[in-house]
């Protein structure tokens, strides 16, 4: 092997890593986004007090761009940049959620990066009946001085079913 060959292979390789740590850091954001999500409602159900909403819908916009889009789909609407986001995190649609992101399938491309999730979340609605939602998430980040966040968050919803009659029609 000669040092232009080990040059190019040791450049692949880097490449390759970059991409792991990056799809790594993406599967952080995420998980960080969804326990800052949660910890708005107290265990038993309810919404915690402002002061604490407010600190954390203040986390929760900081894990996006400046001019990223929140997209929640018809029943929960759309928000563009982080001080739009700050606001609607302030003001939570349900008494209760906990959501499971899994299954991800995360492309990076230098700086930026694309992703699908799958969403799972057991919820109680602001009328106090307890739900499963599931949907898909197609979400966008970019690398902003050395961190990744969210550029885009789109939900599809799949379903939103009253736990005690299932998602079966």
């Amino acid at each position: 092997m000669d040092q232009a060959d080990l040059t190019r292979r040791m450049e692949a390789l880097e490449q390759r890593l970059a991409a792991l740590e990056a799809a790594e850091a993406i599967r952080d954001l995420k998980a960080r986004y969804a326990a800052l999500v949660d910890r708005r409602y107290r265990r038993g159900g309810g919404v915690v007090e402002a002061g604490e909403l407010d600190r954390l819908a203040t986390e929760i916009a900081a894990l996006f761009t400046a001019d990223a889009v929140w997209d929640g789909g018809a029943g929960l609407g759309t928000c563009e940049g982080r001080e739009a986001i700050h606001q609607r995190f302030r003001d939570p649609t349900l008494l209760f959620s906990w959501h499971y992101f899994v299954k991800p399938r995360i492309r990076v491309a230098d700086d930026r990066a694309e992703a699908r999730w799958d969403l799972l979340a057991p919820c109680t609605t602001r009328d106090g009946r307890p739900h499963w939602m599931a949907g898909v998430e197609d979400d966008a980040y970019r690398r902003v001085d050395g961190h990744w966040l969210h550029s885009l968050m789109k939900l599809s919803l799949v379903f939103m079913a009253p736990h005690d009659r299932g998602w079966v029609r």
